[in-house]
């Protein structure tokens, strides 16, 4: 399997490769979920460029994707786009590491669809993206987010004191991690398993 493009299923959820034609169905998304998103997006400081487009948005995730510094996924539940999650900032070299950033529909947060997501992506940098660490920064409030790497199993690595600027100010973030070897058998299969589940194909 490539590392990307590619798509991911498990149960009900896919992750499969945004892409520009996702421009209404996720412009709507986001619409209906800006309050409830507001206090975990990260917005630019004064006197800097504003958010892009998503058309600018989608050419840079996949211009960063071809150069292998991110894997930007839309994330699917029954067929229906419900939220994104990217692999950002992937340092190679000695270091092979990436960062997962995500947001979901509240009308369908809470049923497990974001750890599958994650740990199915997750999987994906360790199998076929020759990743050897993944990390998740989540701030200390963002109780939801800090339900979804407790069910995963993530290490708590400590906090990073003003690490974003989030909802006008500068945030701490809490980061959490995984290597390689800490699940050798997949995340995925392991999160299936506490749900009484077994595991599916990627």
């Amino acid at each position: 399997m490539s590392a990307w493009p590619v798509e991911l299923r498990s149960t009900d959820v896919v992750l499969r490769p945004l892409h520009r034609s996702d421009r209404t169905g996720w412009a709507r998304l986001r619409d209906a979920n800006a309050e409830w998103l507001a206090p975990w997006e990260a917005t630019p400081p004064a006197g800097s460029v504003p958010p892009p487009s998503f058309p600018a948005m989608v050419r840079e995730l996949r211009q960063q994707a071809r150069l292998g510094a991110a894997m930007p996924f839309v994330v699917e539940h029954s067929g229906r786009m419900v939220g994104q999650l990217t692999v950002a900032g992937i340092a190679w070299g000695s270091l092979r590491s990436g960062t997962i950033g995500y947001w979901i529909d509240r009308r369908v947060a809470g049923r497990g669809i974001t750890p599958t997501a994650v740990a199915m992506a997750t999987d994906h940098c360790f199998r076929s993206g020759g990743l050897h660490r993944v990390e998740i920064n989540i701030r200390p409030e963002n109780l939801a987010s800090l339900r979804v790497v407790e069910k995963l199993g993530f290490r708590d690595e400590g906090l990073r004191r003003a690490y974003l600027h989030i909802d006008g100010a500068w945030r701490d973030h809490r980061t959490f991690a995984l290597t390689a070897e800490e699940v050798p058998d997949g995340l995925l299969a392991r999160w299936l398993a506490t749900r009484g589940q077994g595991p599916a194909p990627s």
